[in-house]
């Protein structure tokens, strides 16, 4: 390894996958990925991963690691707070010190991986030159993130801008993953909204069928996914109305389903901000499945400096 440049790696950490990729100024260089064995325990994932970064970065040596991961993050100590059933015994893992003793010490930063997302849009995308912002992602979840002077903002409790688990006017007596019922995530993430469909009579193995079924003219299609849509607008107005970003991003599988699903948010969103806030900017997210790895990365470079 002598004489090689030292390289930055970003990695997202999810329930199912995990993403490896050498960063550089220009961005993604190249990837390797594998299933998250999730399931195994915090041992067999901090394995797998280190073995990630080490096939990426092969012969060169590694100048830090930035991580992007499922669950509450204190990211000030690389250490899991609270996760889902998803990761088996991954609250309360040390990710930043497990990880960089598999790898002789290299430095490791871990973020909340909607956090590493909101960083990749603000370093090379839609929020580009934007000092705050609110980053929000739709997908088999909902997640939230809040970025003010260029850095994530967790509070107390490392939870800030997660607003997965609201009170939402429409999510009434709906069950959430987190074992409650009546918040956000239970009635406008990808999986809820397949669940109100099939319990309306509807019939669907995923979100992408009820999108292709509302495009077709299905009405109740239609109306699952508006009802699904709305409902995170006036979630947002709630969030934005606190704590008025310069801009509102939104990524996530979910939010691609186009315009029958983006019109409705938009206007639920925009028919709650008092005038002041009524030409606050909210854009589609750009980076895609790259950002978590990208925010990551640069935010462990930060860190290093």
């Amino acid at each position: 390894m002598t004489g090689q440049h030292p390289v930055l790696v970003g990695i997202d950490l999810g329930g199912t996958k995990t993403v490896a990729a050498v960063v550089t100024s220009s961005g993604v260089e190249e990837s390797v990925s594998t299933p998250t064995p999730a399931p195994d325990g915090p041992d067999a994932v901090l394995d797998t991963v280190a073995e990630l970064v080490r096939r990426v970065a092969g012969e060169r040596p590694v100048a830090a690691v930035g991580v992007g991961s499922a669950g509450v993050v204190d990211s000030s100590r690389g250490l899991i707070v609270s996760s889902t059933d998803a990761f088996t015994g991954w609250a309360g893992t040390n990710v930043a010190g497990g990880l960089s003793d598999r790898l002789g010490s290299v430095p490791v930063v871990v973020l909340n991986d909607v956090d590493a997302h909101a960083m990749g849009e603000a370093s090379e995308g839609a929020a580009r030159g934007h000092e705050s912002f609110l980053m929000v992602t739709v997908g088999t979840g909902v997640g939230g993130s809040l970025v003010f002077d260029g850095k994530p903002r967790r509070g107390r409790h490392h939870v800030a801008g997660e607003i997965a688990h609201a009170p939402t006017p429409g999510a009434e007596g709906l069950r959430c993953t987190c074992g409650r019922t009546g918040h956000l995530e239970a009635v406008a993430a990808g999986p809820a909204i397949v669940r109100r469909y099939r319990s309306l009579g509807g019939s669907a193995d995923d979100a992408l069928a009820v999108f292709a079924a509302a495009s077709a003219g299905d009405a109740l299609a239609g109306r699952v996914v508006r009802d699904a849509a709305s409902a995170l607008g006036r979630a947002v107005a709630a969030v934005v109305t606190v704590v008025d970003p310069d801009v509102v991003l939104v990524g996530g599988g979910v939010a691609q389903a186009g315009s029958l699903w983006w019109a409705p948010f938009e206007e639920s969103l925009r028919s709650e901000l008092i005038d002041v806030l009524s030409e606050l900017p909210v854009l589609p997210a750009t980076l895609g499945p790259q950002a978590a790895i990208i925010g990551a990365a640069r935010r462990a470079a930060l860190e290093m400096r």
